[in-house]
């Protein structure tokens, strides 16, 4: 019996021992089978997260910022305890006593998967697990998924910390509304900081991790709070806020920055406009787009805020000037069904999702509204975001060709400007983007800090870069550039050249260039030639001094990487960017050292090291402890002389003219000496007007975006000139401006500005000017030089370039042979002014 009774048990206990090796033996075939090629969880020590990459002024403030996921990342030792209790106690509790996984989560999660027959099946994933799904595995629900997530967990807490791992989490985690970790989700919310947080605001952000789109502030607003409200209770049992503080939070009422209790952080950012967008263009080709939305730059921009208003001000009204003289009325092109003017709830919904410009501010901010009545003598427009209904009256209209009825029917959105007087509304007037477009720069002449960029009407209208994406026709203001060739190969401003009418027979057909006035002037010196934008004479300096050779200064000065040498050039008829050419400009203006053109000062990583500096000159003795206090170090300048310094201080010379008696006289007239040039193309398809102080130089062009005539009238100096002088006006007054400085080896003679002749050096009056002359290149008075081409009305129509070159003294002193003058196969079509 008693064997029996041995025999028996012993049965039984071998079969339990049996049965808990065979289960023993099958977890661990599970476990060994998926823990075969897991990712590797020590890559986690190094793991770097996306982060945003922000954009500040030179003043520190944050102007813009980019990224795939809006992280911020903080290290777990900036991160207030607060906040780590407020996610443990809803996640985790346990988290700093298990070993990765929480058996006791587990089998509670199991039993009420089995109470519930299957459907109330809850997650017990620690943290550890829930970093090692979001970081190395899937989010699927599988069983699969789950060993491997528990075999990760178990060896990430034998490689990490336990505050390394929360750091991880809390800086991984997806919190909605496009904000990846908590530091990122506590300005979404609250616009706050992470030590700003309250208690029940740390708990709201910890109940969010569970299903951030079934917590919605807004649409979920209850049961956020009520999730909220268990987190604060947790709190309260696992000891971290105290009973007084809990009944203190859990009455707090629900605010966010979604229910409109908190200004958005973004409120705080200007809107995205051209300057912070061509970084972020010029810098994802440079570092790669992946890398800069990834990878937490901090972009210190070059950008003048005060100026880049002054230049988006500038350019906007210019263009609205010349729309406005047109008389056309286009509107938005968007219209509201009638529907939504059923009620003022409905078209006011509709309206705030009108795909228009918000970021217009010309005289005032321009509002979206729409059009409700409109009647012979006045419109009723209702104004998004304001509570009033407006009225246009008849006489805002006067400008548009036709009555409102003509032009504008209800429902139509319009953008409408208030008009006050002694801070009182009067009346709105009604307002559009126009259709002509243009682009405006300005920079630094000596270290090519762009401090602001315009590239068209509105950025949230149209993201097309008019500045630097627009290739379009310099015109005239590339002569500088056939000029700055001539005066380089032995050519003086004296130099004769003469204004007579030329034909040249091409393959397109017989070209006759012409001056804009339509008439000749014989003879005449570069000065004048320049000053007055004569074609002809540009032209034939051109053919004098050979196209190769202008085409190789374009090149130099980086107007354009492969210039063709047709004669048509010379006129400013290939393409380019206003870019390019404000920068090649800001050589004229410093004394031809190479600018590089640059929107960007500084460029940080993560770590705060610095992978980009714009200024690379070395600073001799800034570290030296013998640098007496109030003494400058020095600093050596390495930048490439791209042109003679005495051929620079001519051309700006010469150009200054351009602003004091030449084609743009009548509109530019600043404080301080200001040279530059006008350009308008044939047809004034393009039109142009660049300049330069002594320490800024600014650009401006404006067009169709699908080049046409814009009209009669329509010419650089009348439409851009007027924008370069309203933002020079405030830049003078705020960087100031002096002398162009006369660089050394040269002396001064008195000419007659008309004919070239020399003069007494005491001669004045308006026909007196004093040019500069390399010493020891004593100038040659009263000779001419044709091109080439023939002169008189009773010569032949046409000549083809003879193949002779002429032996010059150049700027170095040495000589130079001018030609092979252009031959037929590079002479081309153009004309332009």
């Amino acid at each position: 019996m008693v064997r029996f009774i041995l025999s028996f048990f012993g049965s039984i206990f071998s079969t339990i021992t049996l049965g808990i090796a065979m289960i023993a033996l099958t977890i661990g075939a599970v476990f060994w089978i998926y823990g075969r090629d897991l990712p590797s969880h020590e890559s986690l020590a190094q793991y770097q997260p996306p982060t945003i990459s922000r954009i500040y002024s030179g003043e520190g403030a944050l102007i813009d910022e980019f990224a795939q996921e809006r992280r911020l990342f903080t290290p777990s030792e900036e991160i207030p305890d607060l906040v780590k209790q407020a996610f443990i106690s809803a996640e985790d509790k346990n988290f700093y006593s298990h070993n990765g996984y929480d058996m006791r989560g587990i089998a509670a999660a199991a039993v009420e998967a089995v109470r519930s027959r299957g459907s109330n099946v809850r997650g017990a994933s620690t943290i550890t697990q829930q970093v090692m799904k979001n970081f190395l595995l899937s989010g699927d629900r599988k069983a699969e998924r789950k060993v491997k997530e528990l075999i990760l967990a178990s060896r990430l807490e034998e490689t990490l910390s336990k505050d390394k791992i929360l750091e991880l989490y809390m800086n991984e985690i997806f919190l909605g509304q496009n904000s990846y970790g908590v530091t990122a989700a506590a300005q979404t919310y609250f616009n706050k900081t992470l030590s700003e947080l309250t208690p029940h605001e740390a708990a709201t952000l910890a109940s969010m991790p569970k299903a951030p789109s079934d917590y919605h502030p807004v649409r979920q607003k209850q049961r956020l709070l009520n999730r909220r409200n268990y987190v604060l209770r947790e709190m309260r049992e696992n000891g971290y806020i105290s009973d007084a503080v809990y009944k203190v939070e859990v009455d707090q009422p629900l605010r966010s920055v979604q229910n409109g209790d908190f200004d958005s952080f973004r409120t705080a950012l200007p809107p995205r406009d051209y300057f912070t967008d061509e970084i972020r263009r010029q810098l994802s080709e440079d570092f790669g787009e992946g890398e800069f939305f990834t990878g937490g730059f901090t972009v210190r921009a070059t950008i003048d805020e005060e100026m880049q208003t002054e230049a988006a001000v500038a350019l906007r009204g210019g263009l609205e000037k010349y729309d406005r003289s047109r008389g056309n009325w286009r509107g938005t092109g968007v219209t509201l069904d009638a529907e939504a003017l059923a009620s003022e709830e409905s078209w006011r919904a509709a309206l705030s999702n009108a795909s228009v410009p918000r970021d217009i501010d010309l005289g005032g901010k321009w509002h979206p509204a729409v059009a409700l009545e409109v009647g012979d003598q006045s419109l009723r427009v209702g104004i998004e975001e304001l509570a009033e209904i407006g009225s246009v009256p008849r006489s805002d209209i006067k400008w548009m060709k036709g009555s409102f009825k003509d032009n504008i029917s209800a429902g139509d959105v319009v953008l409408v400007q208030a008009v006050e007087k002694d801070g009182a509304l009067q009346h709105w007037s009604l307002r559009q983007v126009p259709e002509v477009q243009g682009g405006f720069v300005a920079m630094d002449v000596n270290t090519g800090r762009v401090l602001a960029m315009q590239g068209g009407f509105s950025y949230q209208h149209s993201v097309f870069n008019r500045a630097t994406q627009a290739q379009r026709q310099p015109g005239s203001s590339f002569k500088p550039f056939v000029y700055a060739a001539a005066l380089d190969s032995g050519y003086s401003p004296a130099t004769i050249v003469v204004d007579a009418p030329i034909e040249i027979n091409t393959p397109q057909g017989l070209w006759r260039p012409k001056n804009s006035s339509n008439k000749f002037y014989g003879p005449t010196p570069l000065r004048t030639g320049i000053e007055m934008s004569r074609n002809l004479m540009t032209i034939r300096l051109a053919q004098e001094v050979g196209m190769e050779v202008v085409a190789g200064y374009a090149e130099r000065f980086g107007v354009y990487n492969n210039m063709g040498a047709f004669l048509a050039n010379s006129l400013g008829a290939e393409e380019t960017t206003l870019y390019k050419m404000v920068a090649a400009y800001a050589m004229f203006a410093n004394g031809g050292e190479r600018v590089q053109p640059t929107l960007v000062d500084r460029i940080q990583d993560r770590r705060g090291e610095t992978i980009y500096r714009h200024d690379d000159r070395d600073c001799v003795d800034c570290a030296s402890p013998a640098l007496a206090a109030g003494q400058a170090p020095r600093i050596v300048d390495n930048r490439e002389q791209v042109m003679d310094p005495i051929t620079a201080y001519q051309l700006t010379s010469m150009m200054r003219g351009v602003v004091d008696r030449g084609t743009a006289s009548s509109v530019i007239d600043l404080p301080v000496p200001t040279a530059g040039k006008t350009g308008t193309t044939n047809d004034s398809r393009d039109v142009w007007f660049v300049g330069f102080t002594s320490n800024i130089v600014a650009g401006c062009y404006m067009g169709y975006d699908q080049p046409r005539p814009m009209g009669r009238g329509a010419y650089g100096g009348t439409m851009c000139g007027p924008v370069f002088q309203q933002f020079m006006k405030k830049a003078t007054a705020k960087y100031g401006g002096g002398k162009f400085a006369v660089p050394e080896g040269g002396h001064f003679i008195k000419i007659d500005r008309f004919t070239g002749a020399r003069l007494a050096d005491a001669a004045s009056g308006a026909n007196v000017v004093a040019e500069y002359f390399r010493d020891g290149a004593e100038p040659i008075f009263g000779l001419a030089f044709d091109g080439g081409f023939a002169m008189g009305s009773n010569l032949p129509l046409f000549e083809e370039a003879a193949q002779s070159g002429r032996r010059v003294t150049t700027s170095d002193g040495g000589t130079a042979v001018l030609g092979p003058k252009a031959t037929f196969g590079t002479i081309s079509s153009g004309g332009l002014y």
